[in-house]
């Protein structure tokens, strides 16, 4: 697949924490902070998920992505911006199909470690998925910042592993350089990158990985209408990988890809947009091309280097349209 080094440009709202620095552990620190804590109380987990509830379901009916704008950070906020973006050039008036989210039965997983930031996982019941639960990844860079979503997931309830915890009931935390995973944590959006571009054996085969490999191929050469992907990691600041231990020695680990679509019609063919959320976000017009832009946060089981099959297990994507550009 071309590389397309000309589609290639920042993410949108890139959140970069300042005043962070990386141990040789991986832990972060933030003015000389090394005590080993709980990341919240379970009250304060709670207060965090209920604010997180009112301004979201605010933003989605009126379409403002400024009313949750500081509840949000990370991918989510970058597929939040977009959808309301587009949602209020549409419907000026505001979400004519809004049902409020309901996030219910929450269950929270919260590590113990030093310094900054600081997060912890919401496991709930939604409204909107009955055989699935919402798992919500909270953060913050510093006591005086408010809880913020950065990842969102969907999974099964079968999926979602036993994690390590204390005596007391305080989870683990994966750091970013943890060697004895299948893949460190930080090298897992890199290592997606490649493998949906080269193909390999990193990542067990399934729909997030070798049935969209394929379906990609298939798409690629259509007759007048030609597609070129490119895959990049996220990495930085708020897009930075999150993971709790495991029970087996393994890792749940949540991270975040940059993904585009070039399609390109054959001189002579018409290249039509029907869809118009991609004309609402679109800049430019697509007289011969169109470059399709998108976030995607990815939730995995990474297993211990030592299991027989440490292939990555990819539990769940969602992505979301950031940008449209015609040319």
């Amino acid at each position: 697949m071309s590389k397309l080094r000309s589609l290639r440009r920042p993410a949108v709202s890139v959140a970069l924490m300042s005043a962070l620095s990386v141990t040789a552990s991986g832990c972060v620190t933030v003015h000389g902070e090394r005590e080993v804590v709980p990341a919240a109380t379970k009250a304060e987990a709670a207060r965090a998920l209920k604010d997180f509830l009112i301004a979201y379901n605010k933003a989605d009916k009126m379409y403002d992505q400024s009313v949750d704008a500081d509840r949000v950070t990370g991918a989510l906020a970058d597929i939040d911006a977009a959808k309301h973006k587009a949602g209020h050039t549409n419907h000026a008036d505001g979400n004519p199909s809004h049902v409020p989210l309901k996030l219910t039965d929450a269950e929270f997983t919260i590590p113990k470690k030093a310094g900054w930031p600081r997060w912890f996982v919401a496991d709930t019941h939604s409204n909107k998925s009955e055989n699935a639960r919402w798992l919500l990844v909270f953060t913050r860079g510093g006591a005086d910042e408010v809880w913020e979503v950065s990842y969102l997931t969907v999974l099964s309830p079968d999926d979602i592993p036993e994690f390590k915890k204390d005596k007391d009931g305080w989870a683990e935390p994966v750091t970013a350089n943890a060697a004895d995973l299948a893949v460190e944590p930080k090298d897992l959006s890199r290592s997606y990158a490649t493998y949906l571009e080269d193909g390999g054996t990193t990542f067990a085969p399934g729909t997030h990985t070798s049935q969209w490999r394929a379906a990609r191929e298939k798409n690629a050469s259509r007759p007048g209408l030609a597609r070129q992907y490119v895959d990049e990691p996220l990495t930085s600041g708020d897009y930075a990988p999150v993971g709790l231990r495991t029970d087996d020695g393994g890792a749940l680990v949540f991270f975040t890809t940059h993904h585009y679509e070039k399609q390109t019609a054959a001189q002579g063919v018409t290249l039509t947009v029907n869809d118009a959320n991609i004309e609402a976000l679109m800049t430019g017009e697509p007289k011969q091309s169109l470059t399709l832009e998108w976030v995607s946060n990815q939730a995995v089981l990474d297993p211990a280097k030592t299991d027989s099959d440490d292939r990555i297990k990819i539990l769940s994507r969602i992505q979301g349209l950031t940008g449209a550009r015609g040319e």
